[in-house]
């Protein structure tokens, strides 16, 4: 029953970071082609927490990924590794299930 739980709120989190990730990078894609003001106080605060909770992981890829320009893949490949992560977490569920550990 804990266990539930627990797989629930990393199933949840992962999904609330994907959304964030997809949303920042629509944000970010907007903004810089000047469809939506950033001197407006709700986009900016909303650009504003969108780049503080996603930033720190964009930034650990983009450190890895070559430079292609103008072309940012960050939140691309942050995207498929937090698919990743849920596949991950839904086979160690199972795993776990079947192997008797957790009922």
């Amino acid at each position: 029953m804990l266990l539930d739980a627990v797989f629930f709120l990393l199933r949840a989190g992962l999904d609330l970071f994907w959304w964030a990730v997809l949303l920042a990078a629509i944000m970010q894609t907007l903004l810089s082609f000047n469809v939506l003001d950033g001197r407006n106080r709700i986009v900016w605060t909303i650009a504003d927490f969108l780049y503080r909770v996603t930033e720190p992981a964009l930034r650990r890829v983009r450190g890895m990924l070559p430079n292609l320009g103008g072309v940012d893949l960050s939140p691309l490949v942050v995207l498929l590794l937090i698919t990743a992560a849920s596949i991950a977490l839904g086979a160690i569920q199972g795993y776990l299930l079947r192997s008797g550990l957790y009922f």
